[in-house]
């Protein structure tokens, strides 16, 4: 092989690499990953501590029971709403939910990519998508108390969400999708230890994801 055969692969190479970069989003930063998992974490702590152990009965009802009491057998709205849990859960979801983009913003400084252009669109889309139907399907099993699925289901949507995202971003983002799917079955077997699963998945996968693709991408 000359000199000349070895230029053109080189730069054969680097326009891959330049289309590969136009097509997906590669400024996720793995601090971001470490934030979510640790609010995730502190979310599940609250949870457990600060509320679970002081209610012995929402102890007995999330640990050995599929249903939530109440006057008509299901929760309305309004119930939801203003149940302590779900309460922990928004503020949990939204604290990740900031931390993530001001992590993804500042990465996204330094690789030079727009944090809002076509290709983090088509991520968030796709990402979108699987998580406001599982959504809507988990709040319905809230509403008519069936609340021993919530805890795999939210797991089992979350990773066909970033399984379905993932051919927008980095290939991490699809490794993670599966360790969630598949905790998320596994948690099928395991009904009322859904708070240590959320912790596992949301906690515990996002920490070690956001290590590797600190360590990967970002620690030079």
């Amino acid at each position: 092989m000359n000199n000349e055969d070895v230029k053109q692969q080189e730069e054969l190479r680097h326009i891959k690499q330049m289309m590969e970069r136009s097509s997906r989003f590669i400024s996720l930063s793995g601090l971001s990953g470490i934030a979510a998992g640790t609010c995730a974490l502190v979310g599940a702590y609250f949870a457990r501590h600060a509320i679970i152990k002081s209610d012995g009965a929402v102890l007995q009802n999330l640990d050995n029971d599929l249903y939530i009491s109440s006057l008509n057998g299901s929760f309305s709205l309004s119930d939801l709403l203003n149940n302590k849990l779900v309460q922990i859960a928004a503020l949990t979801f939204m604290a990740s939910l900031v931390s993530s983009f001001v992590f993804t913003f500042l990465r996204s400084k330094t690789t030079n990519v727009s944090v809002w252009g076509s290709t983090s669109k088509r991520l968030f889309i796709n990402l979108s998508v699987p998580l406001f139907v599982g959504g809507i399907f988990l709040v319905k099993l809230i509403q008519f108390g069936i609340v021993g699925l919530i805890a795999p289901g939210c797991l089992i949507f979350y990773g066909l969400a970033l399984i379905n995202a993932s051919k927008y971003t980095l290939k991490e983002v699809r490794y993670l999708g599966y360790s969630q799917l598949l905790l998320g079955i596994i948690n099928l077997w395991f009904i009322g230890k859904g708070l240590w699963f959320w912790a596992a998945g949301f906690g515990g996968l996002h920490i070690i994801y956001g290590l590797i693709m600190w360590l990967k991408y970002e620690r030079q």
